[in-house]
């Protein structure tokens, strides 16, 4: 009954239950982010890497960054493709309110845009086009909202680009002050305008993600830590009972392990609601 749900042609699932968001903007977003960082990737490596005369230095930066550059890579794609915590649209109906054990006269709340029944904390996201649960923003980086399923992949993703970003400006750092040492002999394979060129495209390129995404992992650390996300800090929005610290944690990332790091590991679901009914 409610996996028909995920063929309704308005909905943004591509295949069966896999998610996607058919969003021109968010899709052109996606591209660039992709290509930022290959190009990170091309002038790390072929730039500064690669022809270093320091082999132990070399290998040591390039498995830190690839696994860095792999894990953020991962973090978003996870972000993009995992369903967020939409509402399923439509299902309003008296024979699913009987279902669900309200009784009649018992106030809830239904959104008139997707016809859905609003599970506390949840909100319309107008590019979705669903009520997403927990929802904190809808980010066109990612081309997803962020909410209560995606919100571990997204913290991830920021705390891994901002990792990589950092790693980047210390490389460029490490690798001009090489250059102005060997007086830009057998600095680069390419002539020493191309790799100032390069070189300066990059820490610009680094200094701004990593600006940007401290700044989005803090505050998305801190809506954790607080138990409100973005829209209800803005909303100023707070009817429920707050959980501890802890528990708002553990209802991101899960009990504490090496998993918290990992973009292939789901935190158990700790909702307070039945989402049986509330599932895609």
């Amino acid at each position: 009954m409610y996996a028909s749900m995920a063929l309704d042609p308005h909905n943004h699932c591509c295949g069966g239950r896999a998610w996607c968001v058919k969003d021109i903007c968010g899709v052109c977003c996606v591209l660039l982010t992709w290509l930022l960082i290959l190009f990170a990737e091309f002038v790390v490596m072929r730039v500064i890497l690669w022809p270093s005369p320091h082999p132990l230095f070399s290998t040591a930066n390039i498995a830190i960054f690839q696994m860095l550059a792999f894990l953020a890579f991962a973090s978003h794609i996870r972000t993009m493709l995992s369903d967020p915590g939409a509402v399923p649209r439509g299902n309003a109906t008296k024979e699913m309110i009987e279902q669900m054990g309200y009784r009649e006269g018992q106030m809830i709340f239904k959104c008139p845009k997707c016809c859905s029944i609003k599970p506390e904390r949840a909100h319309h996201c107008s590019v979705c086009q669903r009520c997403i649960r927990k929802m904190d923003h809808h980010c066109p980086w990612v081309n997803n909202c962020v909410g209560e399923n995606n919100q571990k992949y997204f913290v991830l993703f920021t705390f891994y680009i901002a990792s990589i970003s950092v790693h980047a400006i210390f490389l460029v750092i490490t690798s001009l002050a090489e250059c102005v040492k060997n007086e830009w002999r057998q600095c680069s394979p390419y002539t020493p305008p191309t790799t100032i060129i390069l070189l300066l495209f990059l820490i610009f390129e680094a200094l701004l993600f990593a600006i940007f995404t401290i700044i989005m992992l803090a505050s998305q650390l801190t809506a954790i830590l607080n138990d409100q996300t973005g829209i209800e800090q803005l909303k100023k929005e707070a009817r429920w009972a707050k959980k501890s610290r802890l528990k708002s944690i553990q209802s991101v990332f899960g009990r504490f392990s090496l998993a918290w790091f990992s973009p292939f590991t789901k935190p158990s679901n700790k909702s307070g609601f039945n989402t049986h009914f509330y599932s895609v």
